[in-house]
């Protein structure tokens, strides 16, 4: 794969902004979940460039945020129990 792929510019900008979000979610819910759906993006980006083990350890931490977000939303304090 040339390193100036289309796919290879999506998928490096996916994960600043991934990243970015990650470094946000301390100030607002609305981080979590937004780091949650650029890890869907991640996740595609492993599985068409061929990196599959990565892709599929993107879609665990999407569904990790989510969950985490869903936690937040409840009022829940996250890590605890219930």
């Amino acid at each position: 794969m040339e390193p100036l792929s289309i796919l290879n510019i999506l998928g490096a900008i996916d994960l600043a902004v991934m990243m970015a979000f990650y470094a946000l979610e301390p100030k607002s819910r609305i981080y979590t979940l937004l780091f949650g759906l650029t890890c869907i993006g991640s996740s595609a980006y492993g599985f068409l460039s061929g990196t599959w083990p990565f892709g599929v350890i993107e879609a665990a931490w999407t569904v990790i945020a989510l969950r985490k977000y869903m936690k937040l939303g409840n009022g829940k304090r996250v890590g605890s129990p219930g």
